[in-house]
Parts: structure tokens; sequence; C-alpha cells
């Protein structure tokens, strides 16, 4: 077992006290402080903490001995590190996205290295030969848009400024409406929702509007533009297509390819594969490739399935489990009782994140960590855990 310390995003849609408070480090300059990274992304690799004070970068300590530090199944299936964990403050909203399926994301990658883009260019869409489902648990009451609607038609007949859309629907289906919006020139796109936005400001200003229902996300997108309603986000049509989604603390949901979402407000621990493919529809200044967006999305209406975590047989109740169905990783949440324990041995690698309490690990090394902070375990080890105050954490590991 090792100590380890990850990075910290400081994107500009972060919160400002949450990962400051949680990580133990002032916020003297008042910056966002988005996401708390723990890997081998090289956007931000993880560092390990050795003995006699020594560190040591996680992606160095793997290649010194990848089989070892993977452990066989890992090293076999995947020949690399196969996940990325992070905790998220999300204080604005994020943008609208899609990721691509592995084969996709391979082919995307390989094209756009013949052709010679750069891999910091702006307008690249594949940083990596990887795919990204990802799953997020909830810290705090969170928001996201996951998937469309299955009552787009409803919503369409209830927003008017919207209703002119039910013909396309109804004759072009869900892709056709998607590629309708998305394709729109931007002067129609605000002769369009500039009416919506009138409309909905006001209200969201005087606090009438309710966070389930998208006219307030909408209005919020607006409110933070300035209510500036010329240059209009067309993202702003996604948050009606799609569903408005509110997670409880300790709820779930998981996002696998050509699912479009974008998580809105709140906190949550999010587990991915090792990956930084992202295809952006909206409520974002980066770039947007419709065309490639379009072939990647999941055009079907999507009923959120919310996990609430699974009993695990043979362990205890306080760990619950959210199966995700990729082989690339999977997620458990694990409360410890003061002065309880918790014995294991891992079967792969594994990286732990303490969210509150104080834990004692015990097993070839000995640790103790305190809210914040994180350990790697290699695959193999005989490990017990011991809380001294209550204690939450969360692991993530390959199933």
């Amino acid at each position: 077992m090792y100590s380890l310390t990850g990075v910290i995003q400081h994107y500009a849609w972060g919160g400002r006290d949450f990962l400051p408070e949680l990580l133990e480090v002032p916020n003297i300059s008042d910056r966002p402080f988005a996401e708390y990274w723990l890997g081998v992304h090289p956007g931000g690799p993880a560092r390990v903490s050795l003995d006699h004070g020594a560190h040591t970068g996680l992606p160095d300590l793997i290649r010194s001995d990848a089989r070892r530090y993977l452990g066989d199944k890992t090293f076999e299936g995947f020949g690399a590190w196969p996940f990325l964990l992070k905790l998220l403050d999300v204080k604005g909203m994020l943008s609208i996205q899609v990721h691509p399926t592995l084969e996709e994301a391979r082919k995307g990658f390989a094209a756009e290295n013949a052709a010679g883009i750069p891999m910091d260019a702006p307008h690249r869409n594949y940083k990596d030969p990887n795919h990204k489902p990802e799953v997020m648990v909830a810290l705090s009451d969170f928001w996201l848009l996951h998937g469309f609607n299955p009552s787009i038609r409803e919503v369409l007949e209830k927003v008017p400024e919207l209703s002119i859309l039910l013909s396309v629907l109804d004759v072009n289906g869900l892709e056709g409406l998607y590629r309708h919006v998305m394709e729109m020139p931007p002067d129609e796109v605000d002769r369009m929702l500039g009416p919506l936005g009138e409309r909905i400001l006001p209200e969201y200003r005087a606090g009438r509007l309710d966070k389930s229902g998208s006219d307030f996300w909408a209005a919020r997108v607006l409110d933070e533009a300035g209510g500036e309603l010329r240059g209009m986000d067309r993202g702003i049509f996604s948050i009606y297509f799609f569903n408005v989604v509110q997670l409880k603390p300790g709820q779930a949901v998981f996002q696998g390819a050509g699912v479009p979402h974008a998580y809105l407000e709140g906190l949550n621990v999010e587990l991915m594969s090792n990956s930084d493919n992202v295809l952006r529809a909206g409520l974002t200044p980066k770039h947007i490739d419709i065309p490639e967006l379009m072939r990647h999305t999941l055009f079907e209406p999507v009923d959120p399935v919310v996990m609430e975590g699974d009993a695990v047989v043979g362990q205890p109740s306080s760990l619950r489990r959210y199966p995700c169905p990729v082989p690339d990783f999977t997620i458990d949440r694990l409360e410890l009782p003061n002065g309880s324990t918790f014995k294991y041995i891992s079967a792969g690698p594994e990286i732990w994140i303490v969210i509150s309490g104080m834990v004692r690990w015990s097993g070839l090394r000995s640790l103790e960590t305190v809210k914040g902070q994180a350990v790697y375990v290699v695959p193999g080890e005989e490990v017990t855990l011991s809380a001294e105050l209550g204690a939450l954490l969360f692991r993530a590991f390959v199933p």
C-alpha cells in the first residue's frame, strides 16, 4: 500500500470550497477547484509516496514492473492502467458531451494522427485511442442531463417557443430533430431562443423556477451570460431534449458511449476509463464538431437508471457496489463505523479515497489516512482497514 497524491484541475466551472477543505489546501487566491484526479493520465498523473520520504509518479512506478503493479489479469487484459478516479465540485454547468466507443476512438485517434493534427490542437477530437465510459456517485444533491427524454414530444408541446419543432420531430425523428437545431444558423437560433429567454429569465431571477424543470437550467445559462439574448448557446435546446436527473448522496448513474449528458450542479466521485475523448454539443467555448458528434450520438429515448448500490455477498452491509457494464472499472462505497474493521485481499490495482473520518491500514506496510487522502493498493495485498473515526471511503478497481 502506498499513499497517493492526486492533481487538482482549476477549470472555470469548479467551486471554491469543497476540494480545498477536503484536501486541506488553502485557496488564498480564490481559484476554482473543479476536479481532483487520481490515476496515470498524462494530464494529471498522481504521485506515490515511497519509503524514507521519496516520491515517484504512479506511471513511473508501474513502468518499473508493470505485471507486479497491475496484476496478471489487468496486465494481460489491458497492458496499462485502465481507469481514472476523480472528485468533482460542479458549480457551473459542464459542456454537453458524448463519448465514442472503443473501436471508434481507435479509428478517430489514428485518423487525426495520420492527418498530422497536433495533440494539443484545439480542434482535435481524439486525445487518445481509448473509450470513456464513466460512472458517478453523488456526494451531495446532484443534477445532470442524461440521454434523450422519452417524453420529448410532451416537452415541446408545453414550451410554446419550441413547439414549432414538433413537425421536425414527427417527420425526421430524434436524429433529424437534433441535427436540425445543431446545424441551425446562429440568427435563427436567436430568433427561436430569444423569446424563450425573455419569458424564463425574469422567472429565474425572481426565484420562481424549480431545478427539476428545464426552464431553470436554460435560464441559468442565460443569466450567467449576462442575460444577453444574441449569439445564444444552442446547447439550450439540449436542456429541453434530455432528461433532467436529480441524484441524492449515494446514488449513481453510469454513462456509456453515445449517451449525451452534462453535469449541472453538485459534488460527486467519478470513475472512468483512462481517456480524455470528448465530443461536445454546447454549453462550452471549446471546439464543437457537429458531423463527428452526430456520428457518435445514441438517438434513442433513455429512461435513466439510478443505482443505489448493490450489497455484495460475503461483504459487510455497509459496502455498496455500483456495477458497470465495462471491464475497465467498478466502484465501491464503504462506510466504516467508529471502531470497525474491513479485511480483504486485493485482486487487482486499486485506488481508495477517504471522504471523511480516519482510517488505519495494515498489511505489508502500514498507513494512516484522514479525509482527502488516497491510497494505492498493489494487487495481491492482504489489507485490514480500521476506522479510528467513522469513515466514508470509495474504492476504484478492475472488476
